[in-house]
């Protein structure tokens, strides 16, 4: 019989259903060594809560974070509360010796990161921050035929994080909704909540970022705040583009906005080494692109690989060929990492000392944008 995992999660927003539905379904689809429980959902909003509950299978509910991170029948601690609250939960739940699930990015800034960070890792308890994108099959393809060396020494490093929907001034910010368009609770537009999925994937692929070079726009000035008729400046930065150099000698390139009309969540990379490329869309997530320059002249080209075989990264999980996965299953895909690394006592996760690494490029970037300099990134 499998040891039961007593779960509370912190947040009934967006990614709060993403999580809900990762726990629901885990132990249907992976064969861990913990059965979930869900235990306890915690939001300040008691109507809103209770509904959320209910639909997805909660046991019991708190309006009170500090209560439920304090209860005894929790072990594991999903924190999906906006920015500006995650240093806080995650210091206390570190005090009280929980598992740690953080949603991205790690923190307002490196200062409050590196002191999480500590914290964590005092603790001693296992912890991850949820970079999904890592666990689309495809992207774990990619990692994996680089980790082989089948394109060899990489040379080039490309990325782009596009969507569109604050394209129209009169999307207000602020609120439940919209509060990443405020600076004041998500500490950053674009570069924290997009480019950190960039950044991470490609230290993931590739290592370490030494150095950026940045620019940042914010393209409507002044915007209503949810629920207030009087406009206020907007602080976040709407797009960002920056140049970088890696420790192993590679560049790269890192574009994302929030104004590219059409696009509503396209998450690019591409990869060129001394012997082939690979290159992956998020808007085509079920393909991984693939060249092999010792092909021979006469067939060489880019080769569309279809990743929903059996023998591609989670897919044995999940359905008969031809049939793909989606956004909810690369964050099961996630989960079951973490849950195998904690049964196993290994590292299968981004932790919050890879987190840290990717805030601190995050912050580099910034500063960059503004000072108009090249910014060396700091060591985690």
């Amino acid at each position: 019989m499998k040891k039961e995992l007593n779960v509370g999660l912190i947040g009934c927003g967006f990614m709060g259903k993403a999580h809900s539905n990762a726990y629901l379904k885990l132990n249907k689809f992976f064969d861990v060594g913990y059965e979930m429980v869900m235990k306890c959902v915690c939001d300040s909003n008691e109507e809103k809560l209770k509904a959320f509950a209910a639909n997805w299978g909660w046991e019991s509910t708190e309006t009170d974070w500090r209560k439920m991170v304090a209860r005894d029948d929790i072990d594991l601690v999903d924190i999906c509360t906006p920015n500006n609250t995650h240093h806080d939960i995650v210091m206390a739940t570190a005090k009280a010796g929980k598992i740690i699930a953080l949603e991205k990015p790690l923190a307002m800034n490196a200062e409050e990161g590196a002191a999480m960070t500590e914290a964590v890792e005092k603790a001693g308890k296992p912890n991850m921050v949820w970079f999904n994108y890592r666990r689309v099959p495809a992207a774990a393809l990619a990692k994996q035929i680089i980790d082989d060396g089948k394109i060899g020494r990489v040379f080039h490093y490309r990325a782009k994080y596009l969507q569109d929907y604050t394209i129209s001034p009169d999307v207000p910010q602020g609120g439940d909704a919209l509060w990443r368009l405020d600076a004041k609770v998500a500490g950053s537009g674009v570069t924290g909540d997009l480019l950190a999925h960039s950044i991470d994937m490609a230290t993931w692929f590739i290592g370490p970022i030494a150095s950026v070079c940045a620019m940042t726009e914010t393209f409507i000035k002044e915007r209503v705040m949810q629920g207030e008729d009087k406009k206020m400046p907007v602080t976040i930065d709407d797009a960002c583009a920056f140049l970088a150099r890696f420790e192993n000698g590679a560049l790269g390139t890192f574009e994302s906005t929030r104004y590219a009309c059409g696009r509503k969540n396209q998450n690019t990379f591409e990869v060129n080494g001394e012997k082939g490329s690979v290159a992956f869309d998020l808007e085509t997530a079920h393909e991984l692109e693939y060249f092999d320059h010792g092909d021979p002249v006469s067939v060489r080209g880019w080769r569309t690989i279809q990743t929903w075989d059996s023998k591609h990264p989670y897919m044995k999980n999940w359905w008969v060929p031809g049939c793909g996965i989606g956004y909810e299953h690369w964050h099961i895909n996630t989960l079951a990492d973490f849950i195998s690394g904690i049964e196993k006592g290994e590292k299968m996760c981004p932790d919050f000392r890879d987190a840290l690494a990717t805030q601190y490029v995050c912050d580099a970037v910034l500063s960059s944008a503004k000072n108009n300099k090249w910014e060396t990134i700091k060591k985690p």
